[in-house]
C-alpha cells in the first residue's frame, strides 16, 4: 500500500522510479517563474488505521527531458475517509495530486541515452587473426 522510493536530494542522483508527469504549473523560484512538470511522492509515516504522511517534491524538466531542479517540496497527511479508502498506490497518487491542485498526465519515463557506437576494428588482411593496431 505504501509508495516506496529511494531519495537523494540532488536531482542528478534521484531515482526516477514511480515519478509522475503533471500538467505544468508555475512556481516562483529564486526570483524567476519556473515550470514544474514532474511529481515525486512517497509515504514517510503510516499509522495503521489512522493516517499516512506523504513527502512530495515538484521538479522542473530539463531540455533533454530529464529531472531538473526541485522547485517545491512538503508533507501532506491523509486521514479520515481518504485514509480508509486508500487500498492501492494509484489512489494515493490521485489524492496527493488533488491536495496540490495538480493533474497527473502519466508515469515519468526517463529518456534512454543513445547507445555508444563501437569503434570499428581494422583487421590485418595478410594475417586475419592479427589486428592492425
Amino acid at each position: 500500500m505504501e509508495l516506496y522510493f529511494i531519495l537523494s536530494r540532488k536531482s542528478s542522483n534521484l531515482k526516477t522510479k514511480n515519478m509522475k508527469t503533471i500538467d505544468a504549473v508555475s512556481i516562483w523560484d529564486n526570483g524567476t517563474v519556473q515550470e514544474a512538470k514532474i511529481l515525486n511522492a512517497y509515504a514517510i509515516n503510516v499509522t495503521l488505521s489512522t493516517s499516512a504522511t506523504f513527502y512530495y517534491q515538484l521538479f522542473a524538466e530539463t531540455v533533454d527531458l530529464t529531472v531538473g531542479p526541485q522547485l517545491a517540496q512538503g508533507n501532506l497527511t491523509m486521514t479520515g475517509e481518504a485514509y480508509t479508502q486508500w487500498e492501492v498506490d494509484s489512489y494515493a497518487w490521485d489524492w496527493v495530486a488533488e491536495q496540490l491542485n495538480l493533474t497527473i498526465t502519466g508515469d515519468y519515463v526517463p529518456p534512454v541515452p543513445p547507445a555508444a557506437t563501437p569503434e570499428p576494428i581494422e583487421e590485418n588482411l595478410e594475417d586475419p587473426g592479427v589486428s592492425a593496431e
